[in-house]
């Protein structure tokens, strides 16, 4: 049965600094959106990349879990909520959906929840980081009606010479400010590789498919501000079918894809199109697809 979105939330107050913070208010409103109690979210994938303070342990999903308060008290509640990070870049929020597919199909979780959020690891903006500091959630659930929701989860990816992008603590650099300190290697010609393997694996994508995308709204990530407007005009998507985040300085990243498909549904941008190509491009040089039915 496909997964449909129950409700979604995004958090983009620039008194949180970090990005647990953002996660979880994402989560809190997106919840109280959707008008459920936190202790019946089943299950909670974080994937978001970019850490408060670099820090490797815990899971993030386990400490915005206790920020939102779902099931502090498995035994208390007699349902556990399942926590943990699925960490792909741009394209996590797919993988997420596809995981969180298999949990609602076979009726292990009636509430799964998506969040992400991208901080500089420092707490304070950096412009050569490149990327916003924003939240988002997701909350999914089993389609109600028949030929709605998410589609197959398409992947692809370029093992080229080199990953196009890559961040990192540089070692024998940070010497006693790890904790705030991350390494963000561009390559000159990343945006200009990504958009035409992201077009090229969309329109195959498409055909697999049988998507007709001149009625067809595209969600897509935000790797560069002309990202969206220019994958669109090589997919032939007209360009009031292309939902670019508004709002945000930056790379929305992990957050991208469900700050898109938000901002859509509260514009009425979505309610036009019978379905949106959600497109996920970055992780290196890599792409996922998913078409997504009604229910806007």
């Amino acid at each position: 049965m496909p997964t449909a979105i129950v409700s979604t939330a995004v958090s983009t107050d620039r008194r949180l600094g970090g990005s647990i913070a953002h996660a979880s208010a994402a989560a809190t409103a997106c919840i109280e959106r959707a008008g459920i109690h936190p202790d019946q979210v089943d299950l909670l994938i974080n994937v978001g990349v970019y850490r408060d303070e670099n820090m490797a342990e815990p899971a993030m999903a386990a400490l915005i879990q206790k920020n939102i308060g779902t099931n502090l008290d498995y035994l208390a509640s007699g349902r556990p909520t399942l926590s943990f990070d699925l960490m792909n870049g741009a394209c996590g929020v797919l993988n997420a959906v596809q995981v969180a597919g298999a949990f609602l199909d076979t009726g292990d979780a009636e509430f799964a929840l998506v969040v992400s959020g991208d901080a500089h690891p420092s707490g304070r903006p950096d412009p050569a980081f490149g990327y916003a500091t924003v939240g988002a959630a997701m909350l999914l659930s089993r389609s109600a009606g028949a030929g709605t929701g998410f589609g197959r989860v398409g992947v692809a990816a370029d093992d080229g010479d080199t990953p196009g992008v890559v961040g990192y603590i540089d070692l024998d650099a940070v010497g006693t400010r790890g904790r705030e300190q991350i390494r963000v290697d561009r390559d000159a010609g990343y945006a200009e590789r990504l958009v035409g393997f992201a077009a090229a694996e969309a329109a195959r994508y498409a055909a697999e498919e049988g998507l007709d995308l001149s009625d067809t709204l595209l969600v897509a990530s935000q790797p560069t501000p002309g990202f969206a407007a220019e994958l669109a005009r090589r997919l032939g998507i007209a360009a009031p079918a292309v939902v670019t985040v508004q709002g945000v300085d930056g790379d929305p990243h992990s957050s991208a894809l469900t700050f898109a498909y938000h901002q859509a549904v509260a514009t009425g941008q979505a309610a036009a199109y019978p379905r949106a190509l959600f497109v996920a491009a970055g992780a290196g040089l890599s792409v996922a697809f998913s078409v997504y039915r009604g229910g806007h």
